[in-house]
């Protein structure tokens, strides 16, 4: 049966879900708050991660975010406030964060990935696009043996999971990458990951999708919900009433903000991270994490990209100087010879994640809805996880069996 449905929200996420939406027949309109030019979508590594299999709440977590809270340039950042989502959201983390919940989750979160690898993929030899996908991998490089054992640690249980791994020494990775002078003691290789420049694949997917006839509503925040016992009528704005069969909540950070207008609590906190673009040739070819300063590297198509931070502190969009600088120092320890221009770190953007207090993403029907799905919540994952969970909301419209179980993605798991 095809349905009018209106997405909420125009990020990675929204799109993937309008994209396989729109080849069930269904009828489709998006709406943004923003032009859908910036933001996560825009600045994140670009990267398709089945090697980042361990979730955001794990243990140790909390005493390094204590740790780092009066470091100004540390790549966790916790801003503590009188809030009560944020105490909420930062006792759920503490709750979750236990070695349990990171074996339960291990499983769930490289099956996504992997589904979402293949998506991308499919995708890209639909021959409908022409973006930047490649698989070469994913170094993480670590200047210290103490760094260097709990990497491979994290190898080693990826390699339980049937993931390629190898533990590198300097010599190697400069057989991978020979126009680069690494200053590091070696590095753990995942074969399984892949990478992407998102400031080409994302204008791309919103042209294929209006040509496909998706409505596109920008610059036009939701400003209200209507609903009668357990259906949803219509959105709001300041501009338009539009009445829909179904609705996906896929607004990033701002979901929570929208799911309260329907008494629905999912606790989610906004985590800022940064981009520097490098537009000068830097011999980087391999995507890189480097792995003391949390600073991801990606070479994208046309610049080489220095992405980094996890900064709980709210919604806003101020730009940090030190923690920008942080990452471009980080660049140049770990890359012998790099200098960041100072026009690229100036030109330095940020975008805020949507982060569930456990690390998982919240993907399905609302309980109290029958018509109303959640996709957000995905932390750093959004821009990996973008196909696969577009393509389980899809199903879930259509009533059809699901790609992979949705246990431990349950909406209102936190009551």
């Amino acid at each position: 049966m095809k349905k009018e449905i209106v997405i909420i929200g125009g990020g990675i996420i929204g799109l993937c879900c309008a994209y396989y939406l729109q080849q069930d027949g269904h009828q489709v309109t998006i709406f943004d708050k923003s032009d859908i030019s910036s933001g996560a979508s825009f600045v994140n590594a670009g990267y398709i991660t089945p090697s980042h299999i361990i979730p955001l709440a794990a243990p140790g977590m909390i005493t390094k975010g204590l740790k780092w809270m009066f470091n100004a340039s540390s790549p966790f950042y916790v801003k503590p406030r009188l809030d009560a989502d944020f105490l909420k959201w930062s006792w759920l983390f503490k709750k979750s964060a236990t070695k349990k919940h990171v074996e339960r989750s291990i499983p769930i979160i490289k099956e996504i990935n992997l589904l979402s690898r293949e998506l991308y993929t499919d995708i890209f030899n639909s021959k409908d696009f022409d973006f930047h996908l490649e698989r070469k991998g994913l170094l993480m490089c670590y200047q210290t043996d103490k760094e260097g054992e709990a990497e491979w640690n994290m190898g080693k249980r990826a390699i339980d999971e049937g993931l390629k791994v190898q533990n590198l020494t300097k010599e190697e990775v400069k057989k991978l990458e020979p126009n680069v002078d690494f200053n590091i003691k070696g590095a753990v290789y995942f074969d399984s990951d892949a990478h992407m420049t998102p400031t080409n694949f994302m204008p791309q997917m919103i042209a294929f999708l209006q040509q496909k006839g998706v409505q596109f509503y920008t610059d036009e925040p939701i400003t209200d919900l209507q609903y009668t016992n357990d259906k949803i009528s219509s959105v709001q704005t300041l501009k338009r009433t539009l009445k829909a069969d179904e609705f996906i909540l896929s607004a990033g950070s701002w979901s929570s903000i929208l799911a309260k207008k329907l008494r629905i609590q999912i606790p989610l906190q906004a985590g800022k991270g940064y981009r520097i673009d490098v537009k000068e040739n830097t011999g980087i070819t391999m995507p890189a994490i480097l792995a003391e300063a949390k600073v991801a590297v990606t070479p994208m198509q046309g610049f080489t990209r220095f992405a980094g931070t996890m900064e709980i502190g709210g919604i806003n969009h101020t730009i940090n100087e030190t923690r920008v600088k942080a990452i471009a120092k980080a660049a140049e320890t770990f890359y012998n010879g790099l200098k960041i221009p100072e026009d690229a770190i100036k030109n330095a953007a940020c975008g805020l994640r949507p982060c569930s207090p456990d690390g998982l993403p919240y993907i399905g029907k609302a309980k109290n809805y029958t018509n109303l799905i959640v996709a957000t919540g995905h932390a750093m994952m959004g821009w990996s996880l973008g196909p696969a969970t577009g393509k389980l909301v899809s199903e879930l419209v259509g009533e059809k069996r699901t790609s992979m179980k949705l246990n431990g993605f349950e909406v209102e798991r936190f009551g």
